[in-house]
C-alpha cells in the first residue's frame, strides 16, 4: 500500500498476524492506530498514501456502517469507469481464471471485484471498532475443526491464504472469537509512517506482526510452530528468486516456498483457506484438509508437491468465487516478460511486498 493508484488505495496491506507478544513500537499508542499525517521524508506521492489511509482510519470508522459501505460502492464505481492499470490488470487476471467469460462478463467480474476489493478497505477501517459480537457475525468459516485439532495435539500451525475478501476480518475472527493468537510477517514500507500504521494497526487487532528484513522472520516463525503456535501467511504471489514455480489456471506462476518448508522443518500442519463475502454482511471461509508431507523427496521436490498443492486450493476457492480475488497486479511468468518486476526475497515466507494487498 505504498501508493494510489487509479483513485483507489492499490495492492493492499503488509500481512500482518499475531502470536500474542507483540508490543507496541516506540512511539506508537499502545492497541491504536496513528492518525496523523505523514511525519516527513518520503517522495510526495508516498506522503500522500499515507495521508490517505490516516484519513481513512479516523474517520471512516467514525461513520454508519451502511454509509461506509455506500462509501465503499461510490469510490469502486468510480475507479472502475476510469479503466485504469488495475482495473485492466484485473481483468487480465480474471480472463484466466473464467477463460470462457465473454468481455461483458469479465466487464461484470471487474466491477464486482473493485466493490469487494474497497469493501476490504472500509472493514479493515473499521475493523477497530468492531466488537467481538460483530466479528462473530460477520463471518462464518468452516472447517474450523483442522485448525483446533492441529492446535490442541501441540504442533503448530500454518495457514496459507490467497488474496481474497478480508483477511484482516478473519484475522480478528482467529484472535477475538477463538482466542488464538498468531503471527505473520510484513514488508517495510515506505514512508515508515505507513509502516507504523499497519504494525499498530495489526497489533490492536491482536497480532504479532514480524518485519521481513533479510529472512530473519523465518527463524522467528518456526520458533513459534515448534511451541505450537499459529502463523498466517498470504502465498498467492511471489516475485522473488526464491519463489516454487507452480501451475495456476494452466500456465505458470511463482508461489512462495516458505510455507511448505516451515512444515517439513517444524512439523506443523499446513492448511490452505479460502475467503469469500457471503450476503450483504456476511464473509464465508472455509479451513482446507492439511497438505501432508511427501513421505520421499528431497526438499526442493517436496516443496514443489507441497506448494502445487497449495495453489491447487486456492484456484479452487478463486474460481468459485472469482470476484472475490483482490490481484490487481501480474502474477503469471508470462505476464510478468511482458514488463519485468524485480524482487528480493521477500516472497519466501508470504509475506506481502511493499504494501500490495492485490499483489
Amino acid at each position: 500500500m505504498s501508493t494510489v493508484k487509479d483513485g483507489a488505495p492499490q495492492g493492499g496491506t503488509p500481512e500482518g498476524g499475531a502470536s500474542g507478544g507483540g508490543s507496541p513500537a516506540a512511539g506508537r499508542p499502545a492497541g491504536g492506530v496513528p492518525e496523523g499525517g505523514a511525519s516527513g521524508g518520503g517522495t510526495f506521492r508516498e506522503r500522500l498514501s499515507d495521508g490517505l489511509y490516516g484519513a481513512g482510519w479516523a474517520t471512516v470508522k467514525k461513520l454508519p456502517e451502511p454509509v461506509a459501505a455506500g462509501l465503499g460502492r461510490r469510490i469502486a464505481d468510480l475507479t472502475w469507469k476510469r479503466r485504469g492499470k488495475s482495473v485492466l490488470r484485473l481483468e487480465s487476471n480474471l480472463a484466466r481464471v473464467v477463460p470462457d467469460a465473454t468481455p461483458e462478463r469479465l466487464a461484470e467480474l471487474s466491477k464486482a471485484g473493485m466493490r469487494s476489493y474497497m469493501r476490504y478497505w472500509m472493514e479493515s477501517f473499521r475493523l477497530p471498532t468492531w466488537s467481538r459480537e460483530r466479528v462473530e457475525r460477520g463471518i462464518d468459516i468452516e472447517g474450523v475443526h483442522h485448525l483446533q485439532e492441529g492446535l490442541a495435539a501441540g504442533r503448530g500451525v500454518v495457514l496459507a491464504l490467497p488474496h481474497l475478501a478480508n483477511w484482516d476480518l478473519a484475522g480478528v475472527w482467529v484472535t477475538r472469537s477463538l482466542g488464538v493468537p498468531f503471527t505473520t510477517v510484513a514488508e517495510r514500507l515506505r514512508p515508515e509512517t505507513l509502516y507504523d500504521r499497519f504494525v499498530a494497526y495489526r497489533e490492536s487487532l491482536g497480532m504479532e506482526v514480524l518485519p521481513h528484513t533479510g529472512g530473519s522472520a523465518f527463524g522467528t516463525l518456526a520458533r513459534r510452530l515448534r511451541a505450537g503456535g499459529l502463523v498466517c501467511l498470504v502465498a498467492d504471489r511471489d516475485l522473488s528468486a526464491s519463489g516454487t514455480e507452480v501451475t495456476f489456471f494452466g500456465d505458470t506462476a511463482r508461489m512462495p516456498a516458505g510455507p511448505a518448508i516451515l512444515a517439513q522443518q517444524t512439523g506443523a500442519l499446513l492448511l490452505p483457506v479460502t475467503l469469500w463475502y457471503g450476503d450483504a454482511s456476511v464473509m464465508r471461509g472455509r479451513i482446507h484438509a492439511p497438505i501432508a508431507v511427501p513421505g520421499s523427496g528431497t526438499r526442493a521436490e517436496k516443496t514443489s508437491v507441497m506448494t502445487q498443492e497449495l495453489a491447487d486450493a486456492f484456484a479452487s476457492g478463486i474460481a468459485e468465487h472469482p470476484e472475490d480475488w483482490h490481484m490487481l497486479q501480474r502474477l503469471w511468468l508470462a505476464d510478468l516478460e511482458e514488463r519485468p518486476e524485480t524482487g528480493g526475497d521477500a516472497g519466501a515466507v508470504g509475506a506481502e511486498r511493499d504494501g500490495e494487498r492485490g499483489a
